[in-house]
């Protein structure tokens, strides 16, 4: 049994964890112009890193549920670490195109890794109110990356000292996993366990897929997703090459938008067990769509910025909360199967709304980006309409 101090670094190392997870993910977005630029390449090429990642993704979250039973907890975490922060190292020093977008792929096989073996670990160990908190790590990954590429390219003019930079902190983190790697429990009854959970839910997967509410919750974390991660990696490109902002200024609105995230998800943390997850869902969906609709107006350049602080702050308790109602909403016994469904739609959004945003900008101009993504908020609030009145429709037919 760990002790109670033990319990607490393990939890710290999670949040650690989760900021890593966040860290990378968001620096391409502040880099592209001059990947672009450097590499000779065109605006949708920015499709082949995302694919290269989504897919690398998906494939790590099948496989890591086994390796946590061969591996255990800490080992796989050390090792995932480390296929990122090669990532990085191999982003940086990349003399060719195809080497830095091959780079993806060990991105994203680290990362699944770690999103999968942490998610798994804190919700066997932890509260709920903690998987809240520890998604907020992940925003605040995410916020620090545009920061750190930002400070690289004004002070130093350089996007690979960005990505060094990045790959540096996350090999660091790598030692820190290796170094408490027996700290993490892995007992052989934990892994029978999941095996039989796992043989016993393969039975239930047809059954799990027949949901509405299943289906509907699938597209909206596919969308949700897409969404973040559009506004995140392409609000940079927008605000540079076609508003006019300065690459200084444009970076810290990014950032901005990442911490309202962080910032929102901590607060909701709070306050969403008096408030009640469905009413904060509709609130949240309201403002994405008011942030985005201010964005797509282009006004001011204080009205972009606190359009996207708006639409950050909407989008903040969305996966947490969806997440958290899914086990309240298909009962426990499909759970397991449909938060795999929903981790797996997600990543395919985050992959495939940038990608097809790229080929829309060569061919429609940047500010097409805005409009879909307005059209992608609108399209959340409906979903989740239409799941409420589920809800509710489900209510009245078993009473």
């Amino acid at each position: 049994m760990k002790s109670a101090s033990s319990t607490r670094l393990l939890l710290i190392i999670a949040y650690l964890g989760f900021i890593s997870l966040g860290l990378p993910d968001t620096v391409v977005g502040v880099a592209w112009p001059s990947v672009r630029d450097g590499f000779g390449r065109q605006q949708g090429d920015l499709a082949w890193i995302f694919f290269g990642t989504g897919a690398s993704y998906f494939l790590a979250g099948l496989f890591t549920g086994r390796l946590l039973n061969k591996l255990g907890i800490g080992l796989l975490l050390a090792g995932s670490s480390l296929l990122v922060a090669v990532s990085g190292f191999g982003y940086g020093t990349a003399s060719f195109w195809i080497l830095f977008a091959s780079c993806s792929l060990l991105h994203g096989l680290g990362s699944g890794a770690i999103d999968t073996g942490l998610n798994h670990y804190v919700a066997q160990h932890f509260s709920a109110r903690h998987m809240n908190w520890l998604h907020a790590c992940y925003s605040i990954g995410a916020t620090l990356g545009p920061l750190i590429m930002t400070t690289m390219l004004v002070s130093l003019n350089s996007w690979r000292a960005g990505y060094l930079t990045v790959a540096t902190l996350l090999l660091l983190l790598t030692l820190l996993f290796t170094f408490t790697r027996r700290l993490w429990d892995a007992p052989a009854e934990a892994g029978v366990e999941l095996e039989a959970t796992e043989t016993t839910a393969t039975l239930s997967m047809l059954e799990t897929l027949r949901s509405g509410a299943l289906w509907m919750q699938i597209t909206i974390f596919f969308i949700y997703t897409g969404l973040e991660v559009t506004m995140g990696q392409w609000s940079f490109t927008l605000l540079t090459e076609s508003r006019s902002v300065s690459k200084e200024t444009a970076g810290l609105w990014v950032t901005l938008y990442w911490a309202s995230i962080t910032a929102g998800r901590i607060l909701f943390g709070f306050v969403v067990d008096r408030l009640g997850i469905d009413r904060l869902l509709r609130f949240s969906m309201l403002g994405v769509v008011t942030g985005l609709a201010l964005f797509a107006l282009n006004g001011s350049a204080a009205l972009s910025a606190l359009a996207l602080s708006l639409t950050g702050l909407g989008l903040a308790s969305i996966y947490p909360c969806l997440m958290t109602r899914t086990p309240q909403r298909l009962g426990k016994a499909r759970a397991a199967h449909a938060i795999g469904y929903q981790v797996s739609a997600a990543m395919t959004g985050a992959a495939l709304f940038p990608s097809v945003c790229g080929w829309l900008v060569q061919h429609s101009g940047l500010e097409v980006v805005a409009s879909v993504a307005l059209a992608m908020g609108i399209a959340l609030l409906i979903l989740h309409e239409m799941l409420l009145r589920w809800d509710a429709r489900s209510v009245r037919s078993t009473i």
